[in-house]
């Protein structure tokens, strides 16, 4: 088992958010979750990450068998945790080289392993910046400055390539996006898919889920994950909306 959360609880500024949330996660699989605005998925992804706004009240999460949240949002990282963020931040006069060069020596030294040389570094930023098409003008600006929504979105998925992460959590990667750009994306996230990785892909909309087919659809709803299904819940949430999952709910 990957990930495994236990009845999950969280708050932020003394309101609960997250009321219980039960899911597990094997290597290899992609789990779409989906539901309403408020439902909870971006605190979700937020709390795996160690967001400090937020406290979890009660439940377990395991991580590659460790206690996820007794680790700091550095330690997560570098066990293997990857968040996209829905709103990518610009990051003035740091560049994108040294930036990702400091981070996957990091990893690296924590996984007992020589840092990479400058030569060898240029080489693999070079290899997995051409999934994502993000041109090297880019790649040497500081991180997103200047960078339009979509080339954010291919920033991220470039530098979830060069971290190589065993869990990624897309949040919203899809919103924002033109149709280009959501192919690239999409295809750039199928292309790093492994035996051993998984995905997490958080989204409104089924479309993202043409392109990145998920194993197993989660539909969170008032905090809790309601209803669980393979792709054709997400075709079904396409055609009727989120008020059938209400009403079955909260009949």
């Amino acid at each position: 088992m990957l990930l495994e959360i236990k009845n999950l609880h969280a708050s932020i500024e003394g309101k609960e958010i997250l009321r219980g949330i039960n899911l597990s996660i094997n290597e290899g699989e992609i789990h779409a979750i989906m539901g309403p605005n408020g439902s909870g998925k971006s605190t979700l992804s937020a709390v795996l990450t160690g967001n400090p706004a937020y406290e979890v009240t009660d439940g377990e999460v395991w991580f590659r068998g460790k206690n996820l949240l007794s680790m700091s949002p550095e330690e997560r990282s570098r066990e293997g945790l990857f968040l996209s963020f829905q709103y990518p931040v610009e990051i003035p006069g740091v560049s994108m080289v040294n930036f990702m060069r400091s981070a996957v020596n990091e990893h690296r030294k924590y996984r007992q392993e020589s840092a990479l040389s400058a030569s060898d570094f240029l080489k693999l930023m070079r290899e997995k910046r051409s999934i994502v098409e993000l041109d090297s003008k880019l790649a040497n600006r500081s991180v997103n400055e200047g960078f339009s929504g979509g080339e954010k979105k291919k920033n991220e998925i470039f530098q979830m390539a060069m971290l190589d992460p065993k869990l990624s959590i897309l949040d919203e990667t899809d919103s924002g996006l033109d149709i280009d750009a959501l192919r690239i994306v999409a295809q750039g996230v199928n292309k790093l898919r492994t035996p051993q990785n998984s995905t997490i892909v958080i989204t409104h909309y089924q479309r993202l889920l043409d392109y990145i087919v998920p194993d197993q659809v989660h539909i969170l709803y008032k905090g809790r994950i309601v209803k669980t299904a393979g792709r054709e819940l997400a075709i079904n949430l396409e055609e009727r909306g989120y008020d059938w999952i209400k009403q079955e709910v909260e009949e």
